[in-house]
């Protein structure tokens, strides 16, 4: 499993890394090293035929995995189906998930895991364009 880093912090942000993707291994929860209040963020491989070796639903929070590399099946109560690199699948609470590597190589996913519901503005609405000198 990745160890989770925090590589730099300010009054407003919290910089982490879980380290190379290609070579992550594991599953590693982002939460608590960042301070977030609004989501959970998780990194997670399975190597091939592998799978999460149990079924899990949640009562408050909806799951979006987001798969990078790799391929497989999802599973959400009765419905599977295939995944692959860029599939993003949206999981509701109150169902069961689970997902399968199906490929040669290691699938490798981002699981955001937030309030179902509580998406109250989104970018276009919640953005405002502000004024400050680049110093990138």
């Amino acid at each position: 499993m990745n160890k989770v880093q925090i590589i730099n912090q300010g009054k407003n942000y919290t910089h982490a890394s879980a380290g190379n993707i290609s070579a992550f291994d594991g599953k590693s929860f982002f939460k608590d090293c960042t301070g977030a209040t609004s989501c959970e963020i998780s990194f997670g491989t399975l190597p091939q035929a592998a799978e999460v070796p149990f079924f899990h639903s949640h009562r408050k929070n909806e799951e979006n995995y987001i798969i990078l590399s790799g391929s497989g099946r999802f599973q959400v109560n009765d419905d599977v189906f295939d995944i692959s690199e860029g599939s993003v699948v949206r999981v509701s609470t109150d169902c069961d998930r689970n997902l399968k590597c199906t490929s040669s190589e290691p699938m490798i996913y981002i699981c955001i895991q937030a309030a179902e519901g509580s998406l109250g503005d989104h970018t276009m609405t919640d953005a405002d364009i502000t004024e400050r000198q680049n110093l990138l």
